[in-house]
């Protein structure tokens, strides 16, 4: 079979149109991107991404989540976790490939991994807000001994979050520092479905759901989504800080979508740099 040429042209579908969505949705389709071109668009509210679509460089279609595969090459999902199965799962039953932004609904969600594998399509994590992952990869060819992360977020950051609200935990007219999880990745991913993609992220890197810690602050001190990671390893001992401006979704930083677009850039460059 001829392999594909870097230069040919990836349709782009973009489920889902919140802040990252639109940020992805007009850096692609003003033509940023070489070699990807956005061919359509999904959200909840059809009307509201209409008048999206409208603003773009390119106009595209607003389609249900079912009419996107058989349009497009790729689908670059941005919308609440429970969607997630729906939205890819066409595209890998096609070999064709998704980015995953609700990485935390991966745990959830074993049959995609085995749905890719078997038709041949590909399920890409994106960095994101994560720093050294490409470190955390190297280092699982060997042995991990252990991996801990503190994450620290404004508390509107947190806000709605399963955990708080099945334990009680109020945030409103916070002034100190307050430790609201401590746990593992998959743990954190449960209760906090729209916070923690990143630790899934390092998760899925390392040494799995399970061994990954974690403890989690609302801290009204801090102005940015702040990660410090360490890892220990028969390789490398390592620390990691990284403080995220929020997007304008204050649980998701603005990185998040530069990271989603790095990725794309570099499955078209003759040169891809990292791991």
């Amino acid at each position: 079979m001829q392999q594909q040429s870097q230069t040919e042209v990836t349709r782009v579908a973009i489920a889902g149109l919140g802040a990252i969505g639109q940020s992805l949705a007009r850096t692609i389709a003003a033509g940023e991107v070489p070699g990807m071109i956005l061919t359509a668009v999904s959200a909840r509210n059809h009307d509201k991404a209409r008048e999206f679509v409208s603003t773009l460089k390119t106009q595209v279609p607003v389609l249900t989540i079912e009419e996107l595969e058989p349009v497009c090459d790729m689908v670059i999902e941005c919308a609440p976790a429970a969607l997630l199965s729906d939205i890819v799962s066409p595209f890998l039953n096609a070999g064709k490939s998704a980015i995953v932004l609700s990485v935390g609904a991966l745990l959830f969600n074993d049959h995609l991994r085995e749905l890719a594998n078997r038709s041949g399509g590909s399920i890409y994590v994106p960095t994101g807000a994560l720093i050294g992952l490409d470190a955390v990869i190297a280092a699982a060819q060997g042995d991990i001994h252990s991996v801990r992360m503190i994450t620290r977020k404004p508390p509107q950051g947190l806000a709605g979050a399963p955990h708080l609200e099945a334990n009680q935990i109020t945030l409103d007219g916070l002034t100190e520092p307050l430790k609201v999880f401590e746990g593992n990745a998959r743990d954190a991913a449960k209760g906090f479905p729209a916070n923690l993609n990143v630790v899934v992220a390092l998760a899925l890197a390392g040494v799995g759901p399970e061994k990954t810690l974690l403890e989690i602050w609302a801290d009204p001190t801090v102005t940015r989504n702040t990660h410090s990671i360490n890892v220990d390893s028969d390789s490398a001992r390592f620390t990691m800080t990284i403080e995220n401006i929020p997007s304008e979704n204050p649980k998701t930083g603005r990185i998040v979508a530069q990271s989603v677009i790095a990725m794309l850039k570099k499955m078209k460059a003759g040169l891809k740099v990292g791991t």
